[in-house]
């Protein structure tokens, strides 16, 4: 199978093309009137609480506060940072020591769930006082300082989501700097490899504190390649650490890279065959970024595009890209698959539109369903779809056909970098599923609503 990454370049945006066997398989995009702040780290200062919606209101010089759920909130306090550097694991004496003379427990209370809507949950009448949680027990304090992340972009009315839970993301390994974990990405299967890289993490003797997990890309990687980029995010988070005790709240102490170098770091590996790029300075830059991240071997798989014709119209991807913002797609056999995102969920209906069949509905209807499913998949991600999605089989009576069209569907959603969450074919042949959102959909990126019918998309007749 052949990959390739085609990279538009313009005064104004960045556009990134992922082919497999010349179909467009993946689509990323970056304005520059629409910065994105996913992964940049502030010290802000919580402006309110609310503990009824379990969360705070935390001031990071943005437009919007940034919300920041309380029970997300377990590393709060800067000084804190000094406080867990300094502690040290417990040597195997202490261990055997607190088996026998184990510490005191302390006085703390469960945390109230985290629910997706935002909402507490109601309290049962028959509750006592006890259980609730008064100000000075909460984990945070109004005007406190506090090192938070942002890991969701503003959507709508919605400020960014923040956490206390720092990560720093590298080509082979996340450094999460406030957190004692270590772990290895489920994908890596191979019990072997697991351990292999197991005794790897055993040598990071390089970092205070914090712990590491290693990515799928580590994977048949070096001990000296996995080390060296864990090495760089210790060092990068060294340089935010002094950053953020010299800044006054609120302020930017952490960037997330730009879209070029993203793609070095998570989409160039050894499955791409080339990668092509049409701007001459985004070309040099990109190759220093390689060469310093991955090594010289990577180079000859980066190519400049000179033109004249634009690179995505050479690449027939240009006619491609519109398509992702019709709500009608077309699939070979004739049916059609509608997409009509909402502010609450996405709906997605197939249809069987031209297709013909010389065998039962039934057989017709799983034909459908069977193309139309990885089509879906391939959609939410070219379009950047999250929240609720909801789609509308064609109806199928066997359970064989129903469970094949799952699995095809799960199957195609595995592919994606986002995490999905599938449920069964329901009586009315519904399939449920949530697909994480960490920022604006492609569409909004592109478009805006109108000012003449706001929003109805209709021409009204009289």
């Amino acid at each position: 199978m052949s990959k390739e990454i085609l990279i538009h370049v313009t005064q104004d945006e960045r556009r990134v093309a992922i082919l497999l066997d010349g179909k467009l398989d993946d689509f990323y995009i970056e304005l520059e009137r629409h910065q994105s702040m996913l992964g940049n780290i502030y010290k802000g200062k919580v402006g309110s609480i609310l503990p009824s919606i379990n969360g705070a209101f935390v001031d990071i010089g943005q437009e919007k506060n940034g919300f920041l759920y309380l029970t997300d909130a377990d590393h709060p306090f800067l000084h804190d940072i000094e406080k867990i550097e300094t502690e040290h694991p417990p040597s195997t004496a202490e261990k055997i020591i607190h088996m026998f003379l184990p510490k005191p427990a302390a006085n703390t209370q469960e945390p109230a769930p985290t629910l997706r809507s935002g909402l507490a949950p109601t309290e049962a009448s028959g509750s006592t006082g006890k259980n609730k949680k008064s100000q000075d027990e909460l984990p945070l304090k109004k005007d406190q300082e506090v090192l938070v992340q942002v890991v969701k972009d503003p959507f709508g009315t919605k400020g960014p989501r923040l956490t206390t839970h720092i990560s720093l993301a590298g080509r082979f390994v996340v450094y999460m700097p406030m957190d004692q974990h270590n772990g290895i990405s489920k994908k890596v299967e191979k019990p072997e490899e697991r351990q292999r890289l197991r005794d790897i993490l055993k040598s990071f003797n390089f970092v205070k504190t914090g712990g590491f997990i290693v990515r799928t890309a580590s994977v048949d990687q070096g001990e000296r390649e996995i080390t060296r980029d864990a090495k760089f995010l210790a060092a990068m988070w060294e340089r935010i650490r002094n950053l953020a005790r010299q800044k006054q709240p609120p302020a930017l102490v952490y960037k997330e890279y730009d879209l070029i170098w993203r793609v070095v770091r998570d989409l160039l590996k050894d499955e791409v065959n080339r990668l092509i790029i049409d701007s001459q300075q985004d070309y040099v830059k990109l190759r220093k970024f390689a060469e310093t991240l991955i090594g010289k071997e990577v180079l000859e798989k980066i190519q400049y595009h000179a033109g004249p014709q634009p690179l995505f119209t050479v690449r027939n991807i240009a006619h491609e890209l519109e398509k992702i913002y019709e709500p009608r797609v077309y699939l070979k056999s004739g049916a059609y698959v509608v997409i009509e995102p909402t502010e609450g969920l996405t709906v997605v209906d197939v249809n069987s539109g031209r297709f013909k069949s010389k065998g039962t509905p039934e057989e017709a209807a799983f034909a459908v369903n069977m193309e139309a499913a990885p089509e879906i998949a391939r959609q939410l991600r070219l379009r950047d779809l999250g929240g609720i999605i909801v789609i509308d089989f064609i109806d199928m009576n066997r359970e064989d056909h129903k469970r094949k069209v799952l699995y095809i569907l799960r199957e195609e959603l595995a592919k994606d970098h986002a995490k999905t969450e599938v449920n069964r074919i329901s009586q009315l042949g519904l399939v449920e599923m949530t697909r994480a959102r960490t920022g604006k959909t492609i569409e909004s990126l592109k478009f805006q609503t109108c000012p003449y019918c706001e929003g109805r998309g209709r021409v009204k007749i009289d």
